[in-house]
């Protein structure tokens, strides 16, 4: 996985009935060990996440 800011990030729901949630890479930030990312969903917040097998990136159109 190789994420770019303008790329976007769907992270599934992990229980039943939990909704997907999907937002816009805005910054990636990378060190040896560990990528964060900045996100903000589309309902309007922003997080920084360590992305997960619970998330899916979908190259920017």
């Amino acid at each position: 996985m190789n994420p770019t800011a303008g790329d976007r990030i769907r992270i599934h729901g992990t229980s039943v009935g939990a909704a997907d949630r999907d937002g816009e890479i805005l910054e990636v930030r990378a060190d040896d060990e560990v990528t964060t990312l900045v996100v903000r969903f589309d309902d309007g917040h922003q997080a920084v996440l360590a992305p997960g097998t619970d998330c899916e990136i979908l190259p920017a159109q």
